[in-house]
Parts: structure tokens; sequence; C-alpha cells
């Protein structure tokens, strides 16, 4: 099986997601985390409720580590298998930067702090919107933008499905213009601010002198970057694509064409929820997709690797 490992972004969060890992060995990827930024981050993956986890930065670290811990059970259980490549959607690249040891753990779980950190202060300054124009393709998303005001294509997810963002008179004003244009569903989208346009420009410059700081180093596979959807291993540009992360869409339908030109046959999606999975279907549909957020999921993964042969 030659397979992409793929990871969520802040959406995926749920309350409890860390319940199951917390007695496994993987768990410790949890401890460390908390070692290297001083800071309790279990209680977000443990107790931390709906509500907390609708804020950006509750829901960006829970996601984060959940993810990272099924990858390091991953790992243990196959002998660190080594994809065609990663990918993952918005806060999902850091964690695939992670995984794939393009950073230093410890380097990385700062970086992924101060990310939410940032965010979230953008957040709270200045409130901004998604939503998911269902039925719509980007040209059309495009076009509803280019009419209003402080309104952004987002994400280009799947065929069908484009999330647009901006303030929230920008995003009512564009969500009119939308169904006038005749797409079939404008979806509000339950997250915390208008992630992936201009919005966040001041938290892209405040992050930019810690990505700068930060040793990247050549993954273990290619990484697949939202911003240009191409497949990378020289470590020098991620300071760069980092900092235009935050205010440029997330190119995801095309992230997945170039997953499966180079050779994956199957997502892996590790972490919690299966959105992921649903977009694959829609963009790459002869590819399949594994999930994997508990310890009876890798169990699974490795049940499928084993008779291929798998690197182990």
């Amino acid at each position: 099986m030659s397979f992409a490992a793929i990871f969520p972004g802040q959406g995926a969060a749920v309350p409890g997601a860390g319940a199951a890992w917390v007695d496994h060995a993987a768990w410790r990827v949890v401890t460390d985390a908390e070692a290297a930024v001083d800071r309790p981050l279990a209680r977000l993956l443990l107790d931390a409720d709906a509500d907390e986890l609708s804020t950006t930065y509750a829901s960006q670290l829970a996601v984060l580590l959940t993810s990272l811990v099924a990858w390091r059970a991953i790992e243990d259980a196959l002998g660190r298998p080594v994809p065609v490549a990663f990918a993952g959607h918005s806060l999902g690249q850091i964690t695939a930067l992670l995984a794939a040891g393009a950073v230093d753990p410890a380097d990385g779980y700062r970086l992924a702090v101060r990310r939410a950190e940032l965010s979230q202060r953008s957040a709270d300054a200045r409130p901004g919107r998604m939503a998911a124009l269902v039925g719509a393709d980007p040209e059309v998303a495009a076009a509803v933008c280019a009419e209003v005001d402080d309104v952004w294509v987002a994400n280009d997810n799947a065929p069908g499905q484009v999330v647009i963002a901006g303030t929230p008179a920008g995003l009512e004003a564009a969500a009119e213009r939308a169904r006038a244009a005749g797409v079939r569903r404008v979806m509000p989208l339950d997250v915390g601010h208008a992630f992936h346009t201009p919005l966040l420009a001041d938290a892209a410059a405040d992050l930019r002198p810690l990505l700068d700081e930060t040793a990247f180093r050549e993954p273990t596979a290619p990484i697949v970057a939202n911003t240009d959807a191409a497949a990378h291993t020289d470590p020098a540009g991620w300071p760069e694509r980092l900092a235009r992360h935050l205010t440029e869409p997330v190119r995801w339908r095309e992230s997945q064409r170039t997953l499966a030109g180079l050779g994956a046959t199957t997502f892996v999606e590790v972490g919690p929820g299966k959105v992921l999975a649903g977009l694959a279907k829609r963009t790459v549909p002869d590819v399949t997709v594994v999930n994997v957020a508990t310890p009876d999921d890798v169990e699974t993964l490795a049940e499928a690797l084993a008779p291929t042969g798998a690197a182990r």
C-alpha cells in the first residue's frame, strides 16, 4: 500500500478526543509538548468542553496534539513507516511538518502555540466568519467575493465545496450574492475567525520572527503545502510559506490530486474526525481513505499495511 498521511484542521476538535490515548505509550507526545512550552495542554484533549473547543487557541492545540499522538502510535506500531508524502489541512499543515520531522518537536510545539495565540488574538481583535458554498466552483466563489468588500476565498476543498471568509457584514452580503448566483447552499461554519484571509495579516507579521528563528530540516517524505499544492523537500522555504499560510487560501482540492499523483493509493487521515475522508471521496474517488483516531484504528491500519510489506 502506497499511502499519504493527512492531518485535519481545527474544525475537527471534539471534547474528550484524547481519552482513548491517555494510558497509551504515545501519550508521551503530550507530556513532551507540555514540557517544551511550559503550560498545561493535556486538559484540552481530556477536559475541555465544546464551548472551549470552539475557541481558536484550544481547538488548534487539541487537534494538533491528538493527531500527533495518533501518528506516534502508528510509528511505534509499524516501525516508522514512510508515506509517499504528508499533507495537512490548515492547522494540519503544522501537524504535517512535525510528523514529517521537518522541525524539531520542541520547536514545533512552540511554533504551534504561538500560531494559536496569534490567531486567537486576531479573532478577538477583528471578528470574522466563514461559510461553505456547497455546489460552487472556485470561479463562482471568486466572482462572488469580487463583488463584496472584505470577503475572500479561504479554502478550495473539493469539487463543489469552496469556503469563503470575511467580516460578518461582508460574509452576509456575499451569501446573498452567492444564492443569487445559483449556489445551492450557503453553510455557515462553526469557527471563530475568517482564517486564510488578509484579516490575519497582523498575525502573520507577528509570527514571522519566530518562523525565521526556527530551524527547518529536510522531511522524511515530501510535504504538500496548502499555499501552492506542491510537494516540498527543501526546508528553506517554510518560513515564507507558513507566514503566507495564515492569509492565503488552502488549496486542498489540488493538494489531494498532488498526493494521488505522487502515487498514494490510500490516504491515512490521522486525528479526530472524518472531514478529510469526505473531501477525498469527492476529489480523488479512486483513493481509499483510512481514519486513525484511536488505538483500535492503529491496529486496523497495521493489518491493512501488513500484507503489502509496508516499510518498517
